[in-house]
């Protein structure tokens, strides 16, 4: 995968609610991720099934950030 996939990627993580992001299951996680990067950017079918994986991969590290997002929130409001 590109760095510049990877830093869509990540951004997409930032923008996209962090309540949603640790609500979601795991197949609907990636699938509203690709679904979202899709949207941004057209993914030929190889870049796609990369990019599918590593999401996957990476599961529970976006699931801390989005936590530790929903923390700070709580400890600023």
């Amino acid at each position: 995968m590109s760095p510049l996939r990877l830093r869509q990627l990540w951004s997409l993580v930032e923008a996209i609610q962090a309540p949603l992001l640790v609500k979601l299951d795991e197949r609907e996680l990636v699938d509203c991720l690709m679904a979202r990067l899709e949207a941004e950017q057209c993914l030929d079918s190889g870049e796609s099934d990369s990019v599918r994986v590593y999401i996957h991969s990476r599961i529970q590290l976006i699931r801390d950030l989005a936590q530790t997002r929903l923390n700070v929130d709580l400890m600023t409001s």
